[in-house]
């Protein structure tokens, strides 16, 4: 299969972010050589795979994730969210530039840095990168005991990944921090990508919406691209409601993270948001734009701590 195709640069990424050229696929079939049958040549002459195709997407992501993050098992249940890793990728790299932040500009690297993922899912993706790449620990929790399986078995099959990850089952949906974080830990980060819908309907007709804009025409299939259960897809009052009860959890244990964070998808929502973390008194607020595909996303991070200081 000859490559034709030129690398161009997705200069939107991060530029630490090593998926900021165009797939290549030559390489990930010779990292996971089940892709092969999945790739095709497009009328641009330039390799692909089928973005509408739920197996070849999955396919894509165990080869994206064994050739840059030396990842030999990983796999999710049927229907369980399957992610853009260089989206995923982008935030574990734009917090490591806010811990930097306070640190003299340098990243702190190694187990000593204790991450926490809120909705880890079944793909455990955040942890597999930010362990990966700058060797920090995580506790990633969820709400879904199938997809706290998944994660715990992808970890179990990596001898990269041990000792690195502990998986949580959050066991009451009232809450988001409470019943996770143990009474001795401290965390130097929280990370999350909230529900995004309110409701199952909506998060059903946009299921319907991405499918149609990369198949070019209507669809009756109810199954996105990339998956997804219901708490990884929606809840009641969606991102917006979601990121304020973490605000407000937040509040109650300050001293429990260093820097609170999450994805906020809609920037209609960031007013919101803002008045939250102003009723909550956070003591400083930070907004950081990223591109996630065609979509421009951000993350909002919050501290109660009174030592941070920028450099």
């Amino acid at each position: 299969m000859k490559n034709t195709q030129i690398l161009s640069e997705k200069t939107n990424l991060h530029p630490r972010n090593p998926h900021r050229f165009r797939y290549d696929f030559e390489q990930l079939i010779k990292s996971c050589v089940e892709l092969k049958s999945l790739v095709f040549i497009n009328k641009y002459d330039s390799q692909t795979i089928d973005f509408a195709n739920p197996k070849a997407v999955k396919m894509l992501n165990k080869a994206i994730l064994k050739h840059f993050y030396g990842i030999s098992y990983w796999d999710i249940p049927e229907n369980y969210l399957c992610p853009p890793i260089p989206g995923r990728a982008d935030y574990i790299h734009y917090i490591a530039d806010l811990l930097a932040s306070n640190n003299n500009g340098i990243i702190p690297i190694g187990e000593s840095i204790k991450v926490l993922d809120i909705g880890v899912g079944a793909n455990c993706v955040y942890p597999i990168i930010g362990s990966s790449g700058y060797g920090w620990n995580f506790v990633g929790s969820d709400i879904d005991s199938v997809a706290v399986q998944s994660a715990e078995k992808i970890i179990a099959n990596n001898d990269s990944l041990l000792g690195k990850i502990d998986i949580r089952l959050q066991t009451s949906s009232n809450n988001i921090f409470k019943g996770i974080i143990m009474s001795d830990e401290i965390f130097e980060l929280s990370i999350c990508n909230p529900p995004f819908h309110t409701s199952l309907e909506e998060a059903t007709q946009g299921t319907q919406r991405k499918i149609k804009n990369l198949v070019g025409k209507n669809t009756s299939k109810s199954i996105l691209n990339f998956g997804g259960q219901n708490a990884e897809l929606w809840c009641e009052g969606g991102e917006e409601k979601f990121v304020i009860k973490m605000i407000q959890e937040s509040a109650t244990i300050p001293e429990k993270c260093v820097w609170f964070t999450s994805l906020i998808s809609k920037k209609e929502h960031l007013p919101s948001i803002y008045r939250a973390l102003k009723s909550v008194k956070a003591l400083d607020i930070k907004t950081i734009d990223m591109a996630q595909g065609q979509k421009i996303s951000r993350i909002v991070a919050w501290t109660f701590k009174p030592t941070i200081k920028n450099t």
